[in-house]
């Protein structure tokens, strides 16, 4: 088990950030990594064409290996998840009749792209809609709504575009056996991967989506306004989103950006945004990538299940509702308040005691990392229990 790295970032001890799903806080290598990146341009004569490359090189490969890929070529440096996903959409063609399977409460960029596609093509936007509560007995919540969500892929299905857990409440979906239901139908499976690349273990070898889109700034502890895409053999072939130079073929020969190239870079690399070099945050984010690979995902996983898992236990004797274990993340969980409890109180209780974590529909979302600790769940629980009794 991995200890608590709090030494390692600038949070106060006054305050219980769970809220890493909001935005990580930067750890100390990253920061440094951001004033090295920022100095780098007071000298711009020293910048060479090596450094428009090679650190984006290098952040490709380590995103390859922190998601179990054998293939950098196949990653895109991307600027948010709605580029990522207007760059899969627009390669993905629907028609009348056809649909796209999204689950309800949907993070918006995730949601938008599609419902372009189906209003732009007269294809539907199939809406999995989460269980009502009160639940049938002995069912778990995320187990029924896994259920609907593969009910929902027929053989009109042209995507299933899903999250690997959910963003509110951290509900777990079985991208597993939705990889197998979509791939009877000749679906296409798309994945957000924000609020769990980093923190919940991601095998491409075993998912084996045709594309994974993931912003940094939360679970992958980079920077704000850099992301990282991985597109499948689906795309290989496809058109970017926009049309730079760095993206064509032999752009590292700059004398000769003058003879216009059709040919794009291999693969996923047509679909990095332009200025992906990005002198200051592409450092950031590599920064970031090597503590995270250093400190094992799944250790990541086990070490925020581990220290919330007992303190949900003692919500859930107050009357909250929390999903199961084996239907929820460990890092990132929703917290149900019980029926009649305004939770505008608990907010203002949380304001109060300096415990910082996120109102998402009507769940509280608490999102953990290894920099929380036993104090930081001790202040939670006390603004529930003064809140609910």
């Amino acid at each position: 088990m991995l200890a608590c790295q709090k030494h390692l970032f600038s949070l106060p001890d006054e305050i219980a950030y769970l809220n890493c799903a909001y935005m990580s806080p930067n750890a100390e290598p990253v920061e440094l990594a951001g004033y090295h990146g920022v100095a780098k341009k007071n000298l711009p004569f020293e910048v060479g064409i090596p450094d428009f490359f090679e650190p984006t090189d290098k952040l490709r490969q380590l995103f390859t290996q922190l998601i179990h890929g054998d293939d950098a070529e196949r990653v895109a440096i991307i600027p948010s998840v709605s580029y990522g996903m207007a760059a899969v959409v627009k390669n993905v063609k629907a028609k009348p009749g056809q649909n796209i399977v999204v689950i309800e409460e949907i993070f918006p960029s995730n949601y938008y792209p599609w419902k372009r596609l189906a209003d732009e093509t007269g294809a539907e936007i199939r809406l999995v809609k989460a269980p009502a509560f009160p639940l049938p007995a002995g069912q778990s919540r995320g187990e029924i709504w896994n259920q609907s969500l593969l009910e929902a892929i027929d053989d009109q299905t042209v995507a299933a575009a899903l999250p690997h857990v959910h963003w509110a409440d951290g509900t777990l979906f079985d991208l597993e056996a939705v990889r197998r239901k979509t791939r009877e139908v000749g679906a296409l499976l798309v994945v957000d991967g924000t609020q769990s690349v980093g923190a919940l273990p991601f095998d491409l070898r075993k998912i084996q989506p045709d594309a994974l889109i993931c912003a940094g700034y939360k679970w992958l502890l980079g920077p704000y306004g850099l992301g990282l895409a991985w597109y499948g053999e689906h795309f290989d072939e496809g058109v970017p989103v926009e049309e730079n130079w760095i993206n064509r073929l032999d752009s590292h020969n700059f004398q000769a950006l003058v003879n216009y190239q059709p040919a794009y870079r291999p693969k996923a690399q047509r679909y990095s945004m332009g200025e992906n070099s990005q002198f200051i945050a592409v450092p950031m984010l590599t920064a970031a990538l090597e503590l995270v690979l250093g400190w094992g995902v799944q250790n990541i996983q086990d070490y925020a299940g581990a220290l919330s898992a007992p303190y949900f236990e003692r919500l859930k004797k107050m009357g909250c509702w929390v999903e199961n274990e084996g239907h929820r993340s460990g890092h990132l969980t929703g917290v149900r308040l019980p029926a009649g409890v305004n939770p505008e109180g608990l907010k203002t209780a949380a304001a109060e005691a300096g415990v910082f974590v996120s109102f998402r529909g009507n769940a509280v979302r608490v999102s953990t990392h290894i920099f929380n600790d036993e104090q930081d769940f001790e202040r939670l629980t006390a603004v529930f229990e003064k809140s609910l009794t």
